[in-house]
């Protein structure tokens, strides 16, 4: 691939795992959120905010983990990609999800900026993914979860339009 072209796709897909582009960013659909809501269902949905919260930054972890981690190991599905309460036990441990949320999504980023990193090739220890493709999976999970927090805002009366 031509130096351009791999400039161009590296932006390209920086962008889309960094979210924000065809829909709210994931800083809006967290920031300030009333605490005794970060544990409610909404009527006919079967999540709160923090077991989508805490999914996507199991699940984002994950992804980067088997990108970049010659000894991943993958978990059982679907216990191990969900939180065991509905609620988060604290403000902190809410804080701190959204926290390394973000830490981990910046290390996909840097990874995938780094013209180093070979897209294409093939990760050794999967079954033919690459690094193109789990950067991919990152934005695909994120925007589907993310437009999960903002109907439970919209639900919940707290999504400012």
């Amino acid at each position: 691939m031509k130096e351009n072209q791999d400039k161009a796709l590296r932006e390209h897909l920086l962008e889309l795992v960094k979210g924000g582009g065809a829909h709210a960013k994931f800083d809006d659909a967290v920031a300030d959120l009333p605490d005794d809501l970060r544990g409610n269902k909404v009527e006919a949905l079967p999540y709160t905010f923090w077991m989508v919260l805490e999914h996507m930054r199991i699940a984002q972890w994950d992804i980067l983990d088997f990108s970049v981690n010659p000894k991943y190991k993958a978990m059982k599905w679907p216990d191990g990609y969900w939180p065991k309460t509905e609620a988060p036990p604290s403000a902190a441990a809410w804080n701190n999800s959204i926290k390394e949320f973000k830490k981990d999504l910046k290390a996909m980023q840097d990874l995938v900026a780094n013209p180093k990193t070979d897209l294409y090739a093939k990760i050794l220890w999967g079954e033919g993914q690459t690094v193109l493709r789990e950067a991919l999976l990152v934005a695909d999970h994120n925007a589907y979860h993310l437009g999960q927090l903002v109907t439970l805002r919209r639900l919940s009366g707290a999504w400012k339009e």
